[in-house]
């Protein structure tokens, strides 16, 4: 007794036409504008289909394993290895660790895998809150700067602050992480991004009193004409960096958003590596995992670097005539 075979919609509807094109109804001419094929395409299936019949039509690979298929085994270890050391990581960042083992899959194969053993559920998309903002043009023209405060180090630890920048043209991350969001962690993480990338035209911050400050001016502030700063805010100034006010988490998104990275790959990483102490913390961060964050998510700007250079390093030939670093980043 002949097994079935198993046909496509695709393979049904062209053994429909090709019947007509037997009986004489339809020329392969017709034939092929039906099927939305080439003449010389339906010329060839329609060969097959007479010498081997319904068999001629169907696709010669179906049945047999793929030329890529994974090693046997392959998968029920990698999904072992998922259960053991990363359950509860999402399929995108998982494979990312597991190629770093050797366990090398596509991040879409590894969450088929998840969802069909059930250790994975899918996650329902949120409608776009609103139209978001346009990049800004230039390199350093706009940083966002924020601080994320979170049980870094796991549920039962108490939370502190991941300092962050984020390029607005670009994505570009640099993080710092202390106790608390103090004025200190702030001019620490800007001197960092000073001394590595020049000094930004503008900082976008919120309004806590780290940078934005509801006083009323002193008597000195007053005779000089000067609106009340903070600290930071000084230090901004004398530094000819301007200080923009936001009015809403959402205006500065893309700081927003990377304290979600920030809040799913770092606890991730730290946990991982057993680390438990901020100093640890920073050297991790400062190491190569915010590097290899740029790596993945940083994108180029649409101009050139335009910053108020003042590392020593950029040498004259790098430079604008109206002073700015052309390097694209």
């Amino acid at each position: 007794m002949e097994g079935l075979l198993l046909m496509s919609g695709k393979e049904r509807k062209r053994k429909l036409v090709f019947e007509e094109v037997r009986a004489g109804r339809l020329t392969r001419v017709q034939a092929a504008q039906r099927l939305s094929l080439s003449y010389r395409q339906c010329r060839r299936s329609y060969t097959q289909y007479e010498a081997h019949g319904d068999a001629g039509l169907v696709h010669r690979s179906r049945g047999r394993p793929s030329n890529r298929a994974k090693r046997a085994g392959f998968k029920a270890h990698v999904l072992e290895r998922y259960a053991e050391r990363y359950d509860g990581f999402g399929p995108t960042l998982a494979a990312e660790k597991l190629a770093e083992e050797g366990y090398v899959l596509d991040h879409e194969t590894l969450r088929r895998w998840l969802l069909g053993a059930g250790l994975w559920q899918k996650r329902r998309k949120r409608s776009k809150h609103r139209a978001r903002r346009e990049r800004k043009a230039h390199f350093g023209e706009l940083v966002q700067l924020d601080g994320s405060h979170h049980r870094w180090f796991g549920p039962e630890r108490a939370e502190s602050c991941v300092m962050d920048m984020v390029d607005d043209a670009t994505g570009l991350t640099m993080a710092l992480m202390a106790e608390q969001e103090t004025t200190e962690a702030a001019m620490r993480l800007l001197w960092q991004w000073v001394e590595r990338y020049g000094v930004p035209q503008a900082l976008y911050v919120d309004r806590k009193t780290v940078f934005i400050t509801d006083r009323e001016p002193t008597l000195e502030e007053q005779l000089a004409g000067q609106a009340p700063m903070t600290a930071f805010g000084n230090a901004c100034a004398k530094l000819g960096i301007v200080l923009i006010p936001a009015n809403s988490p959402q205006a500065k998104g893309r700081v927003e958003r990377r304290h979600g990275v920030l809040q799913d790959r770092l606890v991730k990483e730290l946990a991982l590596r057993g680390i438990t102490r901020i100093p640890t913390a920073n050297r991790l961060l400062a190491n190569g995992f915010i590097d290899g964050l740029n790596a993945k998510f940083a994108r180029p700007s649409v101009g050139s670097v335009c910053l108020r250079v003042s590392r020593p390093h950029v040498s004259s030939k790098d430079r604008t005539d109206n002073g700015c670093d052309s390097r694209r980043l």
